[in-house]
């Protein structure tokens, strides 16, 4: 596992498992996110975002988390290894709900500086309708990458907890 892609709903805990993930086997952490995003919620033109993750990707070693639909199969054929989190919509939201809380009115440490912590109906929708609308592209995509791609599926915090203990007794 030198280079790890870890993707799922809003809410799943991506950034929280990249981070623990990043810790124990010692990788660069690449937060999609802070990357992506300018100060006041500014995007990257796509243009410019292809070009820093297809140069992200050739470094020996690295973790990233986010999505972003547009571009993840730049970094899907990249990985050795890929981390679906696959958890129920309600936790993802309730997690989504109790982040707001957390950091309202200001951003958080995984997320770029001056896109302070929002929430709004089309955030809420997406959550919901990921189950149906993004996750079986999601497993299309897996099921089309190379062999030697190892893939985890994770469906619970459990799973997660478990996959992290895993690789610590490694």
């Amino acid at each position: 596992m030198r280079k790890i892609s870890i993707i799922g709903s809003g809410g799943a805990g991506k950034s929280t498992l990249a981070k623990q993930l990043a810790i124990k086997l010692n990788i660069n952490l690449y937060h999609l996110d802070a990357i992506f995003w300018k100060p006041g919620w500014e995007e990257t033109a796509k243009p410019e975002w292809v070009k820093i993750q297809q140069n992200l990707c050739k470094e020996p070693e690295w973790i990233m988390d986010g999505n972003y639909g547009g571009t993840i199969q730049i970094r899907l054929d990249a990985s050795d290894t890929v981390i679906f989190l696959d958890f129920n919509r309600y936790l993802c939201l309730y997690r989504a709900i109790t982040r707001f809380i957390k950091y309202y009115g200001k951003s958080r440490p995984d997320m770029a500086e001056g896109c302070n912590e929002k929430f709004d109906f089309n955030f809420i929708k997406w959550i919901y309708e990921y189950p149906k609308v993004k996750k079986p592209i999601i497993l299309q995509k897996l099921k089309n990458l190379s062999k030697e791609t190892k893939i985890y599926v994770l469906k619970s915090p459990k799973e997660v907890e478990l996959f992290l203990k895993k690789i610590s007794e490694n």
